[in-house]
C-alpha cells in the first residue's frame, strides 16, 4: 500500500493520448492519460468508462449532444455508447475501467495503445 501523488505522476511523461497505469482496483486500472487535439470516434461494446478531469477542460462529444468537463468533475461513458474526447488545450484526465478495455475501443489505429506502461 503506496499512496500516489497524482501531479508527481503526470510529470513522469509527455506523449498525448498514451494512457499510463498509475493503480489497480480489482479487475480494473487506475490511468491516467494527457489529452490534446481530438482522439477518435469509438465505443468500449462491454466496458464502461469513467473520465476525471485532474486539470484543465475536456469535451466529451456524442452523437446527439456534447458535455464539458472542468477540473474535478467526472462523466461516465456507458459501453455501447459512440464518443469522442477532445481537448483544446493540454488536459490531464485520470481514467478508470476495466483491465480489458482498450483505449481506442472498437477502432484499432495508430493512436491504439495495447502495452500500457506503468508509472
Amino acid at each position: 500500500m503506496e499512496k500516489v501523488n497524482i501531479a508527481e505522476k503526470f510529470s513522469l511523461f509527455h506523449e498525448y493520448w498514451s494512457p499510463k497505469i498509475a493503480g489497480e482496483i480489482n479487475d480494473s486500472y487506475v490511468k491516467l492519460a494527457k489529452f490534446k487535439g481530438e482522439f477518435v470516434w469509438h465505443q468500449h461494446e462491454n466496458e464502461d468508462e469513467m473520465f476525471l478531469v485532474v486539470k484543465g477542460k475536456l469535451l466529451i462529444k456524442f452523437r446527439d449532444k456534447d458535455v464539458w468537463l472542468n477540473e474535478g468533475e467526472f462523466l461516465i461513458v456507458p459501453k455501447g455508447v459512440e464518443h469522442m474526447p477532445v481537448a483544446e488545450e493540454e488536459v490531464h484526465v485520470l481514467l478508470l475501467e476495466p483491465k480489458t478495455t482498450l483505449n481506442t475501443g472498437d477502432q484499432v489505429n495508430e493512436k491504439t495503445v495495447t502495452d500500457l506502461e506503468t508509472i
